[in-house]
């Protein structure tokens, strides 16, 4: 092995790092994309902060989940408590703080929902949640739709279509794609009912490929990697009317859209429906690797009986689920899901705004602190302009606002925002009028015709 004292010396040093990105990132694995022209040294609030001292407006909250921004003090206060009690015990052994949080999450969403399993990804609750269904059921086909993105690993990334999939060899068999009910890409001359329509055809194709083993339907109640699309009014309700027709669960993923982030505390309040499993992720560390699938009683003690086994290493660590705990205090005394209601109104309200100014925008999107804007080439034919909209994007990283541009095949690049909900009114403003900045400066620059 290579003598490292030196390096390890050098790193720690007081003297700045004067190497460039591409020589700093050099012993890392290339995970997706390529890495933002910055090194963060610091984060506060909405912003984080570069090597150079420079702020960046932070639109999507980290990876989607510092719901409460950055170093907020309640959070950081959590940490540093929690730091001096068990922080990781064995899988068999529980703590008060895990006790605790599985208590206030059947507050919330009980009385059916009072079963929950805490974890530390989204992809790892869904793939508990699948297991779940499928042990309660006895079947292994699972439906999702044809842009979801439920994570990477064994069991989710089959499930996941927003995605590249090729080069991994075959995925787990009995997974179905539907087609996502886009009410912005509907074909010319469809009706409101287009969607449920498609719904009806969609699981006629299901019963004919089903061998009989159908277990669970896994569905975003707004997909956010993929476009952010929300489905119209009725279609999850009938889509969980279609599952109880035929013995399945419905999965509901809300690792981007739980805690309030939507204006409720959960997304499928909007919709009126009542999952069988729910997976949280991303919102509920605020920023701390925390998940949970969560289900009922009833579900629970027939998987039980059935010797449901899901071990992992952090399965009810103490120090995470401080943090949940914490989390949902602030967001309930501070009435921060009625503040993303409001701040959402004044993005949304931004957003059309520059919709109204360029033809480029062709939709605005999303709920509550959760929104997305589309590029086409023009309203009328809504040609996707995927190549302008990663444009925009990284033109906005310059002007000094980080947010998200998804890219996929046929659609065109969608850019997402997420906030956290403790932004101000002048930074929404603010990031509003970089984004309009960046799309005039690209405009300028013919970069819509190319």
């Amino acid at each position: 092995m290579a003598d490292t004292n030196s390096d390890m010396t050098r790193r720690r040093s007081a003297e700045p790092d004067m190497r460039g990105l591409d020589d700093l990132a050099r012993n890392l694995i290339r995970y997706g994309g390529t890495f933002l022209p910055a090194l963060i040294e610091r984060a506060e609030g909405a912003y984080v902060y570069d090597t150079h001292g420079r702020a960046l407006l932070d639109f999507t909250s980290g990876q989607m989940s510092a719901i409460l921004g950055h170093g907020h003090p309640g959070i950081v206060a959590a940490m540093k408590a929690a730091a001096d009690t068990p922080v990781h015990l064995f899988s068999g052994l529980l703590s008060a703080p895990v006790i605790e949080l599985a208590e206030v999450l059947a507050g919330l969403l009980g009385p059916r929902l009072s079963r929950s399993l805490l974890l530390s990804t989204g992809a790892e609750s869904n793939e508990a949640a699948l297991r779940l269904a499928k042990l309660y059921t006895g079947g292994h086909e699972v439906v999702a739709f044809d842009l979801a993105w439920h994570g990477m690993t064994g069991a989710a990334f089959p499930v996941t279509f927003s995605a590249q999939r090729r080069g991994y060899g075959p995925a787990m068999p009995g997974v179905m794609a539907i087609p996502t009910p886009n009410v912005y890409r509907r074909p010319d001359g469809a009706g409101d009912g287009f969607e449920l329509e498609m719904l009806d055809r969609a699981f006629e194709l299901v019963d004919r490929q089903s061998t009989g083993a159908l277990a669970a339907a896994i569905v975003e109640p707004i997909l956010s990697s993929g476009g952010l699309i929300e489905p119209p009014p009725g279609y999850l309700a009938r889509l969980h009317a279609k599952c109880r027709e035929r013995g399945m669960l419905l999965i509901v993923d809300e690792a981007q859209t739980g805690l309030g982030r939507t204006g409720a505390m959960f997304a499928c309040e909007h919709h009126g429906i009542e999952p069988d499993i729910m997976t949280l992720s991303k919102t509920l560390g605020a920023g701390i690797p925390l998940a949970a699938t969560i289900t009922s009683e009833a579900i629970e003690a027939r998987c039980h009986e059935r010797g449901f086994l899901f071990y992992t290493t952090h399965v009810s660590d103490p120090f995470p689920a401080r943090i949940g705990l914490a989390a949902i205090e602030i967001i309930l005394r501070d009435a921060l899901t009625a503040r993303a209601a409001a701040m959402g109104e004044r993005l949304r309200a931004g957003l059309v705004e520059l919709q109204s100014r360029h033809a480029c925008i062709g939709d605005v999107r999303g709920r509550g602190l959760l929104m997305g804007i589309e590029f086409v080439a023009d309203r009328h034919s809504k040609q996707p302009a995927a190549a302008f909209g990663a444009a925009v994007s990284r033109r906005c990283f310059e002007r000094g606002l980080n947010v998200n541009i998804v890219q996929l095949p046929g659609m065109g690049g969608v850019m997402r925002m997420a906030p956290p909900l403790t932004i101000t009114p002048e930074e929404i403003d603010l990031g509003v009028a970089i984004i309009g900045d960046a799309i005039a400066d690209c405009l300028d620059a013919g970069l819509l015709a190319a």
